[in-house]
């Protein structure tokens, strides 16, 4: 579980495929404190290092990943936020983030805010999968590329969130332009009610 405050940026280094995954080589500051089966989140996609040799670390995302994130994507030295997962008696500065990615969305729209930005992103909508919990609401909680952020202007395939300097400065938003793609991840807690509703 992680909370969706980013610890830094991680840089790709390698790429290399495996039939139907590829290994993502990176390098960050606290590769160092990386164990095997550790897991970290990726751009929000929670996986497992399965190699550290102290300076780089590996992990692994299989075809569905790749098929649900832009991980696909990344090309090598694109930067990653990074995230290790939450230790049981840290704070909850952000919200309960599973690193399940539940789809991309795109960005369509980047506005001054007198400082801050408003960054806005459109994602294909599915009437099944907003039943479901899969959509977002004012105010609510929105994880873009791992960053736990604040819904504004919600509608049913788009949304926006504001975005302070610090946070553009510290993630990989200071690389999103209109027309990037990037993972999110509804609120687990929109899900669980809309599932409750089902059963009711």
């Amino acid at each position: 579980m992680f909370s969706g405050i980013i610890e830094e940026y991680a840089t790709v280094t390698a790429i290399s495929r495996d039939r139907d995954n590829i290994d993502l080589t990176l390098k960050c500051s606290f590769v160092g404190e990386l164990k095997i089966d550790q897991s970290v989140a990726h751009n929000g996609v929670c996986l497992t290092v399965v190699r550290n040799n102290g300076e780089e670390y590996v992990v692994t995302a299989m075809k569905e990943t790749l098929e649900r994130s832009n991980l696909g994507d990344l090309k090598v030295g694109d930067r990653v936020n990074v995230e290790r997962s939450m230790m049981m008696n840290g704070r909850l500065d952000g919200h309960i983030v599973q690193g399940h990615v539940d789809q991309t969305a795109t960005c369509t729209a980047i506005d001054d805010a007198n400082g801050s930005k408003y960054f806005t992103f459109h994602y294909e909508y599915d009437r099944e999968k907003a039943r479901h919990g899969y959509f977002t609401v004012d105010k609510g909680s929105v994880t873009v590329n791992g960053v736990s952020l604040t819904v504004c202007n919600p509608t049913k395939d788009s949304f926006q969130v504001a975005i302070i300097p610090y946070t553009f400065e510290h993630t990989n938003f200071h690389d999103i332009e209109v027309g990037t793609k990037v993972n999110i991840e509804f609120d687990i807690l929109g899900k669980y009610i809309a599932r409750l509703k089902e059963v009711e």
